[in-house]
């Protein structure tokens, strides 16, 4: 983590989770069931926690209106969107904690996952229209990327294409992402329901977990 990024929200913390050996598939009745469930206990766009991300936005540039945090994407979305099933996990979780979440395929990963604010010049792998296309952050937009580009724009907005998680990911990485006022704890309890799900989608699997941030 860039000492840049901890400059700009110096409550930032992030918890991220390792997945091995997942046995991922389509959207099924107990992964539709999640999405209703968290639905109907959504947290509200206007709550506080959601808030957090729009003044970071700021922080660096971007227009939160127009280009919204993940979370607040998402809460405002009914019903919540059916991708996969790893995938309706994290989004489930999401929702009841208005808490940003992202998910990679470290298959598809090359060297290590950093957040930092980007140069601009970075390239970022999009579809537009149909047609595979390479798009690039601001200057200072806070991004996550590996040693190949940008896998996530900021901070949460959008993520790249190559690393997302598909119905064939076998070993993912899950990015769980708090500001204040979300206490820690709110923050590893979010992580535990979202192992929960995952032992759900794949018994058995191996999960890890480790925290960034503030103590």
């Amino acid at each position: 983590m860039d000492p840049a990024v901890s400059a700009l929200r110096p409550d930032f913390a992030v918890l991220l989770i390792g997945a091995g050996g997942l046995r991922n598939g389509p959207s099924d009745d107990a992964s539709r069931a999640w999405l209703a469930e968290a639905a109907e206990k959504a947290t509200e766009s206007g709550d506080p926690r959601i808030e957090a991300w729009r003044e970071a936005y700021r922080a660096f540039g971007a227009k939160p209106q127009r280009t919204r945090p993940s979370v607040d994407a998402l809460v405002r979305r009914t019903p919540l969107p059916e991708i996969n099933k790893a995938v309706d996990a994290y989004n489930a979780i999401s929702v009841r904690h208005g808490l940003p979440i992202g998910g990679e395929d470290l298959a598809r990963y090359e060297g290590t996952a950093r957040l930092v604010r980007a140069s601009g010049d970075e390239p970022f792998e999009v579809i537009e229209k149909g047609e595979p296309g390479i798009d690039h952050p601001e200057p200072g937009e806070v991004v996550w990327r590996d040693d190949r580009g940008v896998t996530c724009r900021r901070w949460n907005w959008r993520q790249c294409v190559r690393t997302r998680i598909t119905e064939e990911t076998v070993d993912a990485l899950f990015i769980l992402e708090r500001l204040a006022p979300m206490s820690l704890e709110e923050l590893r309890a979010a992580g535990d329901e979202l192992a929960g799900l995952l032992e759900d989608v794949t018994p058995g699997i191996r999960v890890t977990s480790r925290l960034l941030g503030p103590a």
